[in-house]
């Protein structure tokens, strides 16, 4: 498997650790943060226990404010339960961009946010990954969150792809699902451009994109495509029907589509 091609760095910074602050004297930059599920915060305060609570991690920024980074649920839930003071690990020095960083980084470690959540706060903190995504997802008119005709809904995926094999190879996948079946919601299905941009990372180098969104199409629709992976991932077992298989049952097609009516030492060995 391909090693990761981006990653998360901070400065180095001051950070205090066990501080007390004031629940009031807490802010929240949206920019930087996963959106605040109030009802979960009230779930909560009705269960809350002060002394297992916790610290969060605030940032202290250079005009004093103290803008929270990762625990606001729990700060939130405090308000709610009347509390006034919360244990934080402070960091000093840090712009709103490693503030965002700074939040991927500790919910990569403990519970990780939603993709969408993941992918916008990355956005905020210019981490290349995310930059990286949303350019070429802009160079083909796409937004990220939801499936439909201008929407790629399999955040996770997407990022996969970009991660694993770069934000050029993510560009071809684009290019050839579209070249093949034009657009559609079926045509921006998550496993359909894992399997095509595992394979275009892996054998990209030998692959003219045009003949092979060609071969893909002559092998049915992106909808009678979708049907064949299910079917095939649901036959291999329990074991073999998460995504990852799917996308491995795609990528599998995508080599077949490739090969089909090629001299033997043309093929590609999947």
């Amino acid at each position: 498997m391909p090693k990761a091609r981006y990653s998360f760095d901070l400065p180095t910074h001051q950070v205090d650790y066990g501080v007390e602050l004031p629940i009031k004297s807490l802010n929240i930059d949206p920019q930087a943060q996963r959106t605040l599920n109030e009802k979960r915060a009230q779930s909560i305060a009705n269960n809350l226990v002060s002394e297992a609570i916790g610290s969060i991690i605030v940032s202290q920024r250079s005009d004093g404010e103290l803008y929270i980074v990762d625990g606001q649920h729990r700060w939130r839930a405090c308000a709610l339960a009347e509390i006034p003071m919360i244990m934080a690990e402070v960091h000093h020095g840090l712009s709103q961009a490693e503030e965002a960083i700074l939040f991927l980084i500790k919910n990569r470690e403990s519970h990780k946010p939603r993709p969408i959540d993941e992918y916008y706060v990355g956005l905020t903190g210019g981490v290349p990954l995310f930059v990286d995504t949303d350019r070429i997802l802009k160079k083909h008119g796409l937004t990220l969150g939801s499936t439909s005709t201008n929407g790629v809904g399999a955040v996770s995926g997407v990022l996969q792809i970009v991660d694993r094999y770069g934000a050029s190879v993510f560009d071809r996948t684009l290019a050839v699902a579209e070249d093949a079946w034009d657009r559609s919601p079926e045509t921006w299905d998550g496993m359909l451009l894992g399997g095509i941009g595992m394979f275009l990372g892996r054998w990209g180098d030998l692959v003219d994109d045009k003949e092979l969104a060609r071969k893909i199409l002559a092998l049915g629709t992106a909808a009678k495509w979708r049907s064949e992976i299910l079917s095939q991932s649901s036959r291999g077992g329990f074991n073999n029907s998460g995504t990852g298989s799917r996308v491995a049952t795609a990528y599998r097609l995508v080599v077949n589509a490739w090969n089909k009516n090629r001299k033997v030492e043309n093929r590609i060995d999947a």
